[in-house]
């Protein structure tokens, strides 16, 4: 029986927790489908997955900028890129059938309105349907979290960014 897990709050370590449970997955032979939205896709998990015959990454369209700054016209087009790209990866998920399934940045991509609530919620259906499936991101909304089996919720305690104002760092936070 799948089990919707989902990894949100304002701490580091959501995506990493998730490519963790990926990793585990795929070092027992499962197979596993990590789809990353919002993100640039050049983290070091993304290339180390490469290695695996049983694991296939998915990227969706980069949003170039924050949100709350893009013009109305390209607010418009990353919303219709981020949705296609839920609608593809559902299409995957039931060609591929992975038994662990890693909707990174789900969660973000929800509460930005980057991805409509019934689109997201098809997508998550799907992935139940095939294996056990991980949503992370921030600001996760009330009815992804009600709806998970497995709920952790990151907290910042310390950062070197809030602190130092020290920049993310290849190998640390991507």
């Amino acid at each position: 029986m799948s089990k919707l897990h989902v990894y949100t709050g304002n701490g580091k370590g959501k995506t990493t927790a998730a490519m963790g449970l990926a990793l585990r997955s795929a070092g027992h032979g499962s197979k596993v489908l990590v789809a990353q939205f919002m993100k640039k896709g050049n983290s070091g998990e993304l290339k180390a997955f490469g290695v695996f015959d049983n694991v296939r990454v998915m990227t969706a369209n980069p949003i170039k900028g924050f949100t709350s700054r893009l013009s109305p016209e390209d607010k418009s087009s990353a919303r219709a890129d981020q949705t296609a790209f839920a609608e593809e990866v559902a299409s995957q998920i039931g060609l591929w059938q992975p038994e662990t399934i890693i909707l990174d940045e789900l969660g973000i991509a929800l509460a930005l309105g980057m991805v409509d609530e019934d689109s997201a919620g098809k997508l998550i259906d799907k992935a139940l349907s095939s294996g056990e499936t991980v949503v992370t991101g921030r600001a996760v909304p009330e009815w992804l979290m009600e709806k998970a089996d497995y709920l952790s919720r990151i907290t910042a305690e310390k950062h070197p960014y809030a602190t130092e104002k020290l920049p993310a760092r290849k190998g640390v936070e991507w």
